[in-house]
């Protein structure tokens, strides 16, 4: 009997002590995740439960949207190893042209969106040849192009602020998906959960994300076991998994207490998942994380790294342009100060995420969560009155230990 406890004993020990070790070398991707939910309660007690009420997490979602589609592209330019300081500024300059093609010329909202987002392309493409194929430090050359894109957002709009979109522009960021499911579902739900109102459209859509949350983790991880790649420890696997399905059941229920899905919240969750998956399946995504790791090395092996580099920044151009759009639409106007400062959000954002300052580091659904960190200290801050300026000196604080964070790590593991 003494044996056999010793024996069980001993195992439980050396579990636990794997279980910490595995911890200890995972802190960044784990305490990200603790450190937003230790946010979110901390406001939800200060704020006396506004800050998840389903009409303030509509807003946390619609406030953000913008920044989290730019922290998309953001994460790639930094993994490659660059930065784009222009990102606000790009954003500003086509919410400025949307609004001169619809408002003044009278295009249509789809050709008005088409047109942006090439023009996006197109700036990111220009700001990238000179870094890719002249080495012209990114630092410069989207420094040059905040200044000139802010520039041509005074001129583009002479100085004034021009609205309103027409409503179907306006759907971009303020609309709702409608609730197609038969009325007799919502009603049920909504006396079941004892509130006012259900939409089952969103209610639904959160079963299903969340079932589909736990399949996808639960296949990529057999599939890493049968080839041989440890992952994590079973508790914290589940446990992880099982939180991410909670929160997306119960963000969705929040939003089905309000008006549902909103149009801009399909735009991030498809652009989320496409990103993950080019970045954690596909050979593209594996040579920029390769570039950012070591370019010289890269280079050698056959990875076209200028291209790579390229292309990076013409997508980052892209997503500036779709940010610009849902900026615009949400504001209902377009100002010459639109995007002000934004870079340095989308930037936070992404080293918040995790991404490493070096490059090579970093992960979509990191930059995503350090965006949503950033979303939920503005808005608890907000709730609870604090001035800009104590809000401006707080964020920087997190980005500087986010960083800090990082750099130690490195040493550590050195």
């Amino acid at each position: 009997m003494n044996s056999a406890t010793s024996e069980a004993s001993g195992h439980t020990t050396t579990k636990g002590r794997s279980l910490g070790a595995y911890l200890s070398s995972h802190l960044r991707e784990y305490g990200l995740l603790l450190a937003l939910i230790v946010v979110m309660v901390f406001f939800q007690v200060v704020t006396d439960g506004t800050l998840l009420k389903a009409v303030n997490i509509t807003n946390l979602l619609l406030q953000n949207s913008y920044i989290i589609i730019m922290a998309l592209g953001m994460l790639i330019v930094i993994v490659s190893g660059n930065i784009d300081l222009s990102v606000g500024s790009v954003m500003g300059f086509i919410g400025a042209l949307a609004a001169v093609m619809t408002v003044d010329l009278g295009q249509s909202t789809g050709v008005t969106i088409l047109t942006c987002l090439i023009i996006g392309g197109i700036i990111g493409a220009a700001q990238g040849y000179w870094v890719a194929y002249w080495k012209i430090p990114s630092f410069i050359v989207t420094l040059a192009g905040m200044l000139v894109f802010r520039g041509l957002s005074l001129w583009l709009l002479e100085g004034q602020s021009v609205g309103p979109f027409p409503k179907e522009f306006q759907l971009i960021a303020n609309g709702f998906v409608p609730d197609v499911l038969p009325a007799g579902i919502g009603a049920f739900f909504a006396e079941l959960f004892d509130v006012r109102k259900i939409n089952g459209l969103s209610l639904l859509a959160g079963v299903v994300a969340a079932a589909l949350v736990i399949w996808v983790s639960k296949r990529q991880r057999d599939q890493n076991r049968a080839y041989g790649i440890e992952g994590d420890p079973a508790a914290l696997f589940w446990g992880r998994t099982l939180v991410i399905a909670a929160a997306l059941i119960f963000i969705m229920f929040k939003l089905a207490q309000f008006r549902g899905l909103p149009n801009v919240l399909i735009t991030m969750g498809v652009l989320t998942l496409i990103y993950a998956f080019i970045t954690e399946s596909t050979t593209v995504g594996r040579r920029i994380y390769a570039l950012g790791g070591n370019q010289k090395a890269a280079k050698l092996s056959g990875i076209k790294t200028e291209r790579l580099t390229f292309l990076a920044f013409t997508n980052m151009g892209v997503l500036a342009a779709a940010a610009g759009l849902v900026f615009a639409a949400r504001l209902n106007t377009a100002t010459p100060k639109a995007g002000f400062g934004l870079e340095l959000d989308v930037i936070a954002a992404v080293f918040i995420g995790g991404a490493s300052t070096a490059g090579g580091v970093g992960t979509i659904i990191g930059a995503v969560v350090g965006a949503f960190l950033m979303g939920v200290l503005n808005n608890g801050m907000s709730i609870m009155g604090i001035g800009i300026d104590y809000q401006q000196m707080i964020k920087g604080l997190v980005l500087l230990a986010a960083v800090i964070f990082d750099v130690y790590n490195k040493n550590k593991s050195a």
